[in-house]
């Protein structure tokens, strides 16, 4: 079966280059030109999503792409998970830490190969879809619950927003509760693609996790820095 995607992208070349080259590859791709008929298309369908991955231009002529970003994440729907590809012409890492944080799911520059575009999307569509393997239990420390096969989490019973990456960084950190990792060791616990080494964008995304799971982030109990290694999940209920 196809799956879809979503280009906003308001360079129509390239649309239709990266368009007919991920169609010859296997999937069903819609261009938007800009970020509110990008909106418009996700919102189609409210009781699910009709894409499964946007390809998110950063520079477009209404908003910009971390904007679009941010109101997808906020849609009412299931198309608020929806996977994103952020593409950028800028060179600055703040682009790709600012992305990150408005909850894309990963980040290419421009320009770029339309194979490694292709190898990227392929990586971020296999996080999101395949179950985690080791267990069919929810995970629950104190009111923190992870149900690694419905791929959600809770706290006290209240839904947490996070992207596909940062629930499998999630739970490769909780599945080694009380253990020091690294951020080499948490990106190799995660299957799929590594962040080229990237150790800021690990960050970035601990931010998010603790954001969404910590009753005070700047005062975290669940996930704790250790300067000059990494993080550890700690093992204490709530």
């Amino acid at each position: 079966m196809r799956q879809h995607l979503l280009m906003i992208e308001d360079d129509a070349r390239l649309a239709a280059m990266v368009a007919e080259y991920l169609g010859n590859n296997g999937y069903s791709v819609q261009t938007a030109s800009d970020g509110q008929a990008g909106l418009a298309a996700l919102a189609l369908r409210p009781e699910g999503p009709l894409h499964d991955l946007v390809v998110l231009d950063l520079m477009l002529p209404d908003m910009d792409g971390l904007e679009v970003c941010r109101r997808i994440r906020a849609l009412p729907s299931a198309a608020a998970s929806t996977p994103v590809l952020m593409l950028t012409a800028k060179g600055d890492p703040m682009d790709r830490i600012i992305g990150l944080e408005m909850g894309a799911d990963d980040y290419l520059p421009k320009p770029f190969e339309p194979r490694e575009l292709l190898a990227r999307i392929r990586a971020v569509l296999r996080r999101s879809s395949e179950p985690t393997a080791q267990s069919s239990q929810v995970m629950r420390f104190g009111s923190l619950a992870i149900d690694r096969d419905a791929r959600t989490v809770s706290v006290a019973d209240a839904p947490c927003e996070l992207t596909s990456y940062q629930f499998d960084l999630l739970v490769a950190l909780a599945e080694r509760a009380g253990r020091v990792l690294s951020r080499d060791q948490i990106m190799e616990a995660v299957r799929g693609r590594e962040l080229e080494a990237f150790d800021r964008s690990i960050d970035v995304h601990m931010g998010r996790i603790r954001a969404a799971i910590e009753h005070n982030p700047k005062e975290p109990k669940r996930i704790l820095t250790v300067r000059g290694v990494g993080y550890v999940f700690a093992r204490q209920q709530d």
